[in-house]
């Protein structure tokens, strides 16, 4: 069956690599379109885009990976949608190992090599992998990969969702495994960026951090909740039993900690109850 795929490269102070990359990308026979985002770039960007044959949408200022890729979705002629980055550090013929699991999937996701990531970022990549995979209940091989494969369709049910910034990838990640769609990590190769790293490491990492709570809590809010009340609650009602057995007096503290917990739980639950409600 023949596959016709948009991809979509956002791309922003990438003169370096992006001609390399748009080069391997016309040897791939699926890929249909290439849309270039210029997500406000002050080099040539854009002008070499357009001489590899790109088809090319300019912002008149950065407004975020996130909010570029959203508009080349609207832009795309097709429903399969494939994201790179311009940076040189995803290799394009990856692209077509992928395409060998997307009519069974419905996302298809590039699993770097853990040796890729360097050193000082892996205890704040380990910390959100941890955390997304507690939150969500899988196991998340790669939380944030920019080279995946997707339905145009899927992807725009949760436009009102997906954020402006780098975190879209991880977005996209969670709500669909948390939405009950297939998503299949591929490993595939990696290499060091052409050029200087956008990234932010702390101001993104709580970014990141952010997102996967309100995330999780958009789909499964009990998973925040429960961890934050069941312990004000336990602790609550055990230091108001100790009070009562060896002081025969109650601890107002205690009273505090237990009514916040229950609190707290029945806010989860109403979050739960009206997230359920509005699934079906």
């Amino acid at each position: 069956m023949e596959i016709k795929m948009s991809l979509i490269m956002p791309a922003c102070n990438e003169e370096i690599a992006i001609r390399a990359v748009l080069e391997q990308v016309k040897h791939i026979n699926d890929i249909d379109e290439v849309i270039v985002i210029d997500d406000g770039s002050t080099d040539s960007t854009a002008k070499i885009a357009r001489e590899c044959g790109a088809k090319v949408f300019s912002n008149t200022y950065t407004v975020g990976y996130g909010a570029s890729i959203k508009t080349g979705i609207r832009k795309a002629k097709n429903n399969l949608i494939a994201i790179i980055d311009a940076d040189g550090t995803y290799q394009p013929e990856d692209i077509s190992k992928m395409l060998e699991y997307i009519e069974s999937f419905d996302m298809v996701v590039g699993e770097r090599p853990k040796a890729s990531i360097e050193a000082s970022r892996r205890p704040a990549k380990w910390a959100l992998s941890k955390l997304a995979n507690y939150l969500s209940g899988i196991t998340i091989p790669d939380l944030n990969s920019g080279l995946r494969i997707f339905s145009r369709d899927i992807a725009l049910k949760y436009f009102n969702l997906l954020p402006q910034g780098f975190s879209f990838t991880t977005t996209i990640t969670l709500a669909m495994l948390n939405n009950n769609y297939t998503v299949k990590f591929v490993p595939i190769s990696y290499k060091k960026r052409n050029g200087k790293s956008k990234i932010k490491p702390f101001q993104d990492t709580l970014t990141f951090i952010k997102l996967i709570v309100r995330t999780i809590m958009y789909f499964n809010p009990l998973k925040v909740f429960l961890p934050i009340s069941l312990p004000l609650i336990i602790i609550g009602a055990l230091i108001a039993t100790y009070h009562v057995i060896f002081f025969h007096s109650v601890n107002k503290s205690s009273i505090l900690m237990t009514v916040s917990g229950l609190q707290i739980l029945a806010i989860g639950m109403i979050a739960d109850l009206i997230n359920r409600r509005l699934q079906q």
